[in-house]
């Protein structure tokens, strides 16, 4: 008896910019091949359009196995990149950050510090766009620039090396089957591994507690990550408020009163 092809779930977007879903399944690779990481969602097929993977099928995630993904996402930010800022393998140049249909772009050039890397190519373009579209003031502005100051001197910086991050890690990029959390949706690249942690304890992940206690449990933090958490809430919150405005900017404005 014949085996049954996988079944396919298609992403497809004629609008998407060139090299969106190939940008996407390059950061899925990268990430898959992480000794003993998460798992990730298998590539069946990439096209200028498209992008097919392996239909999953989803359970409600206890403890435990919130637990095992905590582990095994320590392992995947453990298998590393070579440098802040770095691309996945296979990939060169930019990458894309949301969806298709309001895409932004993401900065990829390699850089010697986390801070210099957080401040220009993350933070300093959501700014520009952000007063060009009048989301932020004069006086929050200023604010902002104290951060970046301080992020580029390395105030912030731990001496962590790059780390193979997801990019884009809220709960909803987590699908989770009978077999445990399966990353989706990434935008990999070379970055601090309290990066992923922050987003996911931002827009909350279920069984929080288990999900840190296996990570460190893998790989012990810095003594003092869990005051950085919201310098690296600021990025995500700042795509937030660039794509859909609400209450976003002011969240944004509120942590960085914080790191000024």
């Amino acid at each position: 008896m014949s085996e049954q092809p996988p079944a396919v779930f298609r992403k497809g977007s004629a609008s998407a910019p060139d090299g969106y879903f190939r940008w996407e399944a390059a950061g899925l690779a990268w990430l898959a091949d992480a000794a003993g990481g998460v798992d990730v969602v298998p590539v069946l097929d990439v096209g200028a359009d498209h992008l097919d993977l392996r239909q999953l099928t989803f359970a409600n995630p206890d403890p435990a196995m919130a637990e095992a993904f905590g582990a095994a996402l320590a392992r995947t930010h453990d298998a590393g990149a070579t440098a802040y800022g770095s691309p996945p393998d296979g990939w060169e140049g930019d990458g894309f950050l949301g969806p298709a249909a309001q895409v932004l772009p993401l900065s990829l050039r390699a850089s010697e510090t986390w801070g210099e890397f957080y401040a220009e190519q993350r933070l300093l373009p959501l700014l520009s766009m952000g007063v060009d579209r009048g989301i932020y003031h004069r006086s929050e502005t200023g604010l902002f620039e104290q951060v970046l100051r301080r992020l580029a001197h390395g105030e912030f910086d731990d001496g962590a090396p790059p780390a193979r991050i997801h990019g884009d890690l809220w709960s909803g990029n987590i699908a989770w089957t009978p077999q445990g959390g399966v990353l989706i949706d990434p935008a990999a690249h070379g970055g601090h591994r309290e990066t992923d942690l922050a987003m996911l304890s931002l827009f909350g992940c279920p069984h929080w507690d288990f999900v840190i206690g296996g990570y460190l449990d893998q790989h012990r933090l810095d003594g003092q990550w869990r005051q950085r958490v919201a310098l690296h809430q600021l990025h995500p919150l700042m795509v937030h408020g660039i794509l859909f405005g609400a209450d976003y900017p002011r969240r944004a404005v509120e942590l960085a009163r914080r790191y000024r």
